[in-house]
């Protein structure tokens, strides 16, 4: 597709202002993930407690996505995301005033910055409602390249942690955030066409089709997989590896910077290949790789090879699945981002808290590897079985000109 068309075929400032705020979203929402090993030490977690403190803020984000995804629909997604950054921000400073001094105020934390993480029912709807079928890919895959924002958490977090404390940091998270929300409300615009706002029941009735629920599971094996070994590995590195704080942080931002690079190129190869076969590609490159990692390799190098390799199979996954999205949900993509999202979400909370659980009680991280492992072929046979049906009826060339 003309690279010149799909720039004056919406709106360049909203789909950038989309990018930052989901980006520095991102960047918050994932804050207590490379921090993991200093705030644990200093609360004397265990390994199953410091899983559970890095996964509430990816569940609570799950959750929160529902209901900004509704917001989004019946007020607007510009409103509903300036809402989102006020909340965050205020209990980002109160955290950084009072401070965290028991596991239970960390969870108490992960839950506001829950909020940060709902952006995703905010921007992909914002920058979507713009742009025509032919150009999903490309546009959804840009906004939700805000997921990089990991990747500025990843390397910073730490070592500023160890420079200035741990708790410093949250207080110096709201400078960007502040910057982000003027930016924000300067250059968003919510698109003319947008859909009629819909009531509760509209909401529900779209669990209802089986379509909805297979997207729910498609993007918890691709996104939380993304945002669960994003929020892991810190973690996994040290552990594994003893590796310290920082340079853990430095070996996760290379995986996670892998994933965030490959959302926008998903969509772009989805848009020029179709969804489903860059789906089905990308869910056996992550399969293999995860599955590899789990037999405990002994060189750091060689599991941060397939750890970035199965990261760029996730990031790419995600950039295909919101390709095929508002292709069969056009109408309802504002409730069906909130329920896809919240999906993924759940995805991650599961991996980020299982994994911890699994170290905990058994030694390693084998099983929960090999877990995961196995979703993602369960997905792939998933997505084989129901792409006939998909190309012949919603994908069909008569209802679309997107590639399916």
């Amino acid at each position: 597709m003309n690279t010149n068309s799909f720039w004056k075929a919406g709106h360049t400032p909203t789909l950038f202002a989309a990018f930052l705020y989901f980006d520095l979203s991102f960047m918050v929402w994932y804050l207590l993930g490379p921090m993991a090993v200093q705030i644990a030490t200093d609360l004397q977690l265990t390994t199953q407690q410091r899983g559970f403190m890095v996964a509430t803020p990816i569940l609570a984000g799950a959750l929160l996505r529902f209901a900004m995804g509704m917001l989004a629909d019946q007020l607007s997604p510009k409103t509903a995301g300036i809402i989102g950054q006020v909340i965050v921000i205020v209990a980002l400073f109160s955290a950084w005033q009072l401070g965290i001094h028991s596991y239970e105020q960390a969870l108490l934390l992960g839950v506001f910055l829950g909020m940060a993480g709902a952006s995703f029912a905010v921007a992909l709807p914002l920058a979507s409602q713009w742009y025509p079928a032919e150009h999903q890919g490309k546009a959804m895959g840009i906004a939700g390249a805000g997921n990089s924002g990991t990747v500025l958490a990843a390397l910073a977090a730490p070592l500023l942690a160890a420079a200035y404390g741990w708790n410093n940091v949250l207080g110096l998270a709201v400078i960007p955030l502040l910057l982000t929300l003027v930016a924000f409300s300067l250059m968003a615009r919510n698109a003319p066409n947008r859909s009629k706002a819909k009531s509760m029941a509209d909401y529900f009735k779209a669990l209802g089709d089986r379509d909805s629920w297979w997207f729910m599971f498609f993007y918890s094996v691709t996104f939380g997989g993304f945002i669960g070994l994003a929020s892991a590995l810190p973690g996994y590195f040290h552990d594994q590896y003893a590796l310290d704080p920082v340079m853990a942080g430095y070996y996760t931002a290379a995986c996670v910077f892998g994933g965030s690079l490959m959302r926008p190129l998903g969509g772009a190869l989805a848009d020029r290949f179709g969804g489903i076969r860059t789906l089905l590609g990308m869910y056996a490159l992550a399969a293999l790789c995860i599955g590899a990692v789990g037999f405990n390799l002994s060189s750091s190098v060689a599991a941060l090879a397939l750890f970035v390799s199965a990261m760029l199979g996730l990031g790419a996954a995600n950039g295909a699945v919101f390709q095929l999205v508002p292709q069969r949900f056009n109408k309802e993509i504002g409730v069906m981002t909130g329920l896809i999202g919240m999906a993924g979400g759940i995805g991650g909370f599961l991996l980020a808290a299982g994994l911890g659980a699994i170290k905990q009680n058994t030694g390693d991280y084998q099983l929960g590897l090999w877990l995961f492992a196995s979703l993602g072929v369960v997905a792939w046979f998933g997505l084989h079985g129901v792409k006939s049906r998909w190309r012949t009826t919603w994908g069909s060339a008569a209802f679309t000109a997107a590639r399916v």
